[in-house]
């Protein structure tokens, strides 16, 4: 996927999925993650999603 072809509402409702997802599953992992979520998003977009992943825990540690 070419960064032309990003919108930003597909980033933002990454954002949203993978923190819905976290909320569920704490000590889930990327890669159950990417599984999960996956198939709503274009087949490249893995990448995105684990850097949300990464971005949520990262705030979550933040504030502990």
């Amino acid at each position: 996927m070419r960064f032309s072809e990003d919108r930003p509402e597909d980033a933002d409702r990454a954002r949203r999925a993978v923190a819905v997802w976290r909320e569920k599953y704490p000590e889930g992992t990327e890669e159950q993650m990417v599984e999960a979520l996956g198939p709503e998003f274009h087949p490249e977009y893995g990448p995105v999603l684990r850097a949300a992943l990464f971005a949520i825990d990262r705030d979550r540690g933040a504030g502990r």
